[in-house]
């Protein structure tokens, strides 16, 4: 059955745009954007419904629903809390291409880019980012609003924290336990478990 209600993404950058793209790739519909302010570039011809940090924001009186387009994980977490905290949902974006084991389990609000892979048994959380070619492996565990970068390879039984993000191309060794707010840079080959707040660089990881 057709979804007739309207469709806004909250945020309209760089990172929007691919999530915009994914949606519509997968036969949705969007009609507005949400921003600070109104964006000099509209790819996708979009109505700008206002900042949903705004006292009179109209998007909470309207019958919309919202997708996360927002790159930085402690401002998704924050915005997507306050869609929530206004009894509005929420959706989830999965690009067609992608692969999704039906073992595994998916919160609200994420982002699976084209070309993902998330084998049995794992747990992806709210507001999570799997963007272009990820690898998730059996079992992992990817907390709320974490980022897990193009072409990253998590190996089974590997948990990442709430807001944690891993670099472009790193590869994170089976069984590791990676914190909260972690940074783990692009190429990075992560071996050992990584504590709250650090951020590792180089193969092997070291902290910074």
């Amino acid at each position: 059955m057709l979804d007739k209600r309207k469709k806004a993404i909250v945020g309209y950058g760089g990172h929007a745009y691919v999530v915009a793209d994914s949606y519509i790739e997968s036969g949705n519909k969007l009609n507005y954007y949400v921003d600070f302010k109104p964006n000099n570039k509209n790819p996708f011809d979009l109505e700008y419904l206002g900042c949903e940090t705004d006292k009179y924001f109209k998007g909470w009186a309207l019958d919309v629903d919202y997708i996360l387009g927002i790159g930085d994980n402690k401002s998704r977490e924050s915005i997507a809390k306050l869609i929530l905290d206004n009894s509005k949902k929420i959706e989830n974006v999965i690009h067609p291409s992608s692969e999704f084991s039906k073992l595994s389990n998916l919160g609200i609000g994420a982002f699976v880019s084209k070309g993902v892979l998330v084998n049995s048994f794992s747990k992806i959380g709210d507001f999570v980012i799997l963007n272009t070619g990820c690898i998730i492996e059996h079992e992992c565990i990817i907390e709320v609003a974490a980022h897990i970068g193009p072409g990253a390879v998590l190996a089974g039984n590997v948990r990442v924290g709430k807001r944690s993000f891993i670099g472009a191309n790193s590869v994170i060794k089976q069984g590791v336990q990676i914190g909260d707010d972690v940074i783990v840079g692009a190429g990075a080959v992560v071996l050992k478990n990584i504590p709250n707040n650090c951020k590792v660089v180089g193969n092997p990881a070291k902290y910074i």
